[in-house]
């Protein structure tokens, strides 16, 4: 079996799809480390597991007709927020990975997210950039769920 191709993949927000992406960052988690120095040992200090600590998600896209990111996160702050009783709705989430026939790999399911940062494209008339606009979302946590 073909390992996949880390071009194809979905973000979806409460079951709505927000769009196809060209590029993913932040999928990762780290542990800190807490230092305990005990009396009387002194060839080494302990090393205990502590917090978990979850980076904000990156999603990078050429621009769509589609409005589903910008409206989320409209939705998130300014007049959207302020209709909500100032009061940030937290969302489940997932990142799926599909195969060259469209069939999910692999799937990141995140929880209690909202978007922290939208950016748009770099506008230049003498560029031939492809126009990319980008989507920072903020969560506690995900799990990984494979496919078969």
């Amino acid at each position: 079996m073909d390992p996949p191709w880390a071009g194809r993949f979905v973000f979806t927000v409460d079951g709505l799809e927000i769009g196809a992406f060209t590029e993913v960052g932040g999928l990762t988690v780290s542990i800190e480390v807490e230092e305990y120095a005990e009396g009387g040992q002194n060839q080494y200090t302990h090393r205990l597991p502590g917090r978990m600590k979850w980076p904000n998600l990156v999603l990078k896209r050429g621009m769509t007709n589609a409005d589903n990111l910008f409206a989320w996160f409209a939705a998130s702050s300014g007049e959207g927020f302020a209709k909500a009783d100032n009061k940030i709705q937290r969302r489940s989430g997932a990142i799926t990975l599909q195969n060259s026939q469209g069939r999910p790999v692999q799937t990141w399911k995140f929880v209690d997210a909202y978007p922290v940062k939208w950016t748009g494209p770099r506008l230049a008339a003498t560029s031939r950039d492809l126009a990319v606009e980008e989507l920072e979302v903020c969560h506690c946590g995900f799990t990984m769920e494979g496919h078969r």
